[in-house]
């Protein structure tokens, strides 16, 4: 079950592989299971592109963590 809703506004922390900057987000879409967790389509106020962000890496904008992570 996703953690996240579209419309969420959500904290996102890349990895140090993702090159992308950290930040507030809005979820626009939950994506399937890849096999290890949920995905999503996230999108900042600061860019024109949508990007896709592992549950893992965001966080609910009042805090806390996504579950099991």
């Amino acid at each position: 079950m996703h953690k996240f809703t579209v419309g969420q506004i959500v904290q996102f922390e890349p990895d140090e592989r993702t090159a992308a900057p950290r930040g507030s987000y809005e979820v626009t879409k939950q994506l399937p299971h890849n096999g290890h967790e949920y995905e999503y389509r996230i999108k900042s106020a600061q860019e024109e592109h949508e990007r896709t962000a592992r549950e893992s890496q965001l966080s609910s904008a009042s805090g806390g963590k996504a579950a099991g992570k």
